[in-house]
């Protein structure tokens, strides 16, 4: 029983995690720009995030998910703005001259980062909804199997950032400059574009 959550959880992590966004694109630039490392620790606050939204799904938390869609607004105002930001910042950044050190300031920097960024996003917890009631998980047997399924989608998610972040660091000491300072033009207009998207859907229809 509990193996077959773990793996249930497994596949929603993969599946919220895989699909391309703003973190995505974070994740492959810091991956470039300062290596596996801080591209992983970018990733994992993704996954807590995730983990976190989860937990609200699986263990039935209605109060907290409605606290949140109730103040989707302002938090898709903060979001949206912090992407647009974020997206600036990438897309006039230089490429590094040095390799980079990872420090521990800058690793809780890249975590916190995106954890609080994939939080911003409220309606994630919608995702998780329709996912957990296509695997027959809206309501969980037990206590127990809520938190192995939340660990799963944590394990999950994770593996996800562990390949990207793992596969792209490898090919960082081929790229040129100029070709790292087009890939900062590229992912930085797609943050910025997914914030403006954010931001968009708080217009009158």
């Amino acid at each position: 029983m509990a193996l077959n959550f773990l793996l249930k959880g497994l596949v929603v992590g993969l599946s919220i995690a895989a699909p391309v966004g703003p973190i995505g694109l974070l994740c492959i630039r810091r991956s470039l720009e300062q290596g596996r490392v801080v591209g992983l620790v970018t990733g994992l606050g993704a996954a807590t995030a995730d983990a976190a939204y989860g937990c609200i799904a699986g263990f039935g938390l209605t109060a907290v998910s409605a606290f949140l869609l109730a103040h989707v607004s302002l938090l898709r105002v903060g979001g949206g703005a912090a992407l647009c930001y974020l997206g600036v910042r990438t897309f006039l950044s230089a490429p590094a001259q040095r390799e980079a050190q990872v420090k521990a300031d800058g690793l809780a920097s890249a975590y916190f980062s995106t954890l609080v960024l994939t939080l911003a996003n409220p309606l994630t917890i919608l995702s998780f909804v329709a996912i957990f009631a296509g695997f027959g998980l809206t309501a969980s047997p037990s206590y127990g199997a809520a938190a192995v399924l939340v660990a799963g989608v944590f394990v999950g998610s994770a593996l996800w950032w562990l390949f990207l972040s793992t596969s792209v660091a490898l090919m960082r000491h081929r790229i040129s400059d100029s070709w790292m300072r087009a890939i900062n033009r590229l992912s930085g207009g797609g943050i910025v574009a997914f914030g403006l998207y954010s931001l968009s859907t708080l217009l009158p229809r």
